[in-house]
């Protein structure tokens, strides 16, 4: 089973659940409050974005993705599959993101991709799926599955804000490690991205700044809800639809 976390109150009863499961996260909710839910646009605009930000000063990609988005509307995985590279260069984009644009954008015409699925799918396999493409690393791949397709069980292990708010929360003697973050954060399943949120809410209450978080975010109160299936707390099974339908690129994701 997959939690959907599409609107504030989905949000409100994920960390209600969370407390209730694990109460050192109380202290933590008492100084962060309740997080505001932040979504922005699925499927392959959402992916684009990301990528079009990685690396980059939020204002810088704000930027870039202004001039790309514009040029492209409505923007869409055919037309910048046909779209020149010197035309993509001139918007502000590097060689490294116009192939990985150009990579996911011929990966869905040729239906060996399909990211509407990946909302339904079990966090891990949803992640391995983007990871697997060309220019998407596990950052890039735990932030779209977040907060474009508001996945509650997605883990951005390697974001340095959760990190360190952990480290300050639960006392720990070090900011945990991508690695050690996997075991720390398996007794929230399936409500681990809920997780993320509080703690990202965590860092900006004692840190006094933001972490980690989309440039281009929206109050889900401004995105389109989609029907949440289900709220209840239970661990759930990998899930069984598979997002790639045809064998993809077997090549690593890299961050660029």
């Amino acid at each position: 089973m997959t939690v959907h976390l599409n609107t504030q109150q989905d949000l409100d009863d994920a960390i209600n659940a969370l407390v209730n499961l694990d109460p050192r996260l109380k202290p933590v909710l008492d100084v962060a409050g309740m997080p505001a839910l932040r979504r922005r646009e699925p499927g392959f605009a959402g992916l684009a974005a990301i990528v079009c930000g990685q690396q980059l000063s939020t204002k810088a990609a704000a930027s870039i993705w202004g001039r790309v988005s514009a040029a492209f509307d409505p923007f869409h995985h055919e037309t910048l599959k046909r779209a020149r590279s010197d035309k993509l260069g001139r918007l502000g984009l590097s060689g490294a993101k116009i192939k990985s644009l150009k990579f996911i954008a011929r990966e869905l015409c040729e239906e060996r991709l399909n990211l509407d699925v990946l909302a339904e799918e079990d966090a891990d396999i949803a992640h391995a799926t983007l990871t697997k493409l060309h220019g998407i690393g596990p950052w890039s791949a735990d932030i779209y599955l977040l907060f474009c397709l508001g996945h509650g069980d997605a883990w951005p292990a390697g974001d340095l804000a959760v990190q360190e708010a952990m480290r300050i929360g639960l006392n720990l003697k070090k900011r945990p490690t991508e690695k050690e973050m996997q075991p720390l954060a398996e007794p929230w399943r399936p409500l681990r991205g809920a997780a993320a949120h509080l703690w990202w809410a965590y860092y900006h209450a004692v840190k006094k700044r933001e972490g980690v978080l989309p440039s281009d975010s929206k109050s889900v109160s401004n995105t389109k809800r989609v029907s949440n299936k289900s709220r209840v707390v239970k661990r759930s099974r990998p899930g069984r639809k598979n997002a790639v339908r045809k064998s993809a690129s077997k090549k690593p994701g890299r961050r660029k």
